[in-house]
């Protein structure tokens, strides 16, 4: 009797770490393109057009709404699995977004509010940077917002999968 307590029990801690862990709307790291499908009606899957070790497809979708505001997602599959998505959406709502994940994803990592001066150090050239980083294991996740830029990103990855999914092979 014991051990089946103890396999109940070891089921239902690793069903609340899995809840915890990086998605978007429901898809995270570790699905199948199938799972990737139900969820996102309109996802276009196809090959890479190019080698990598990170991933051999990508499935787009075209529009979603994300942590409440519209947005757009790539996700990079290898051998069936998601191994990173990227989630696009306005600068402007990046603080919704970023209040969002910190309640999903818990505290980050870092967080840092960053000006990089242009050549001049002409203050209309700065360039301010707003970068928050979420670690568990293997997996990461960062938001990146440029506040002169009109797009912000959201890149959720397994793994060396920046240094990979684009290292010419």
């Amino acid at each position: 009797m014991r051990k089946l307590e103890l396999a109940l029990l070891l089921l239902c801690f690793t069903g609340s770490v899995s809840a915890a862990a990086y998605d978007a709307n429901g898809v995270g790291l570790g699905a199948s393109e199938v799972e990737v499908k139900k969820r996102f009606a309109s996802v276009r899957c196809q090959a890479l057009e190019w080698k990598s070790k990170a991933a051999d497809r990508r499935c787009d979708d075209a529009k979603i709404v994300f942590a409440g505001v519209p947005a757009r997602i790539t996700l990079y599959l290898s051998r069936d699995v998601v191994q990173a998505f990227d989630v696009r959406f306005e600068t402007r709502d990046t603080e919704r977004v970023a209040t969002f994940l910190k309640k999903q994803y818990g505290a980050p990592l870092a967080e840092t509010r960053d000006t990089i001066e242009g050549r001049d150090k002409d203050k209309k050239n700065a360039r301010h940077i707003y970068k928050i980083r979420w670690e568990s294991g293997h997996d990461h996740a960062v938001l990146v917002s440029e506040t002169e830029k009109s797009r912000s990103s959201l890149l959720v990855s397994r793994g060396d999968f920046e240094e990979e999914i684009y290292r010419v092979r």
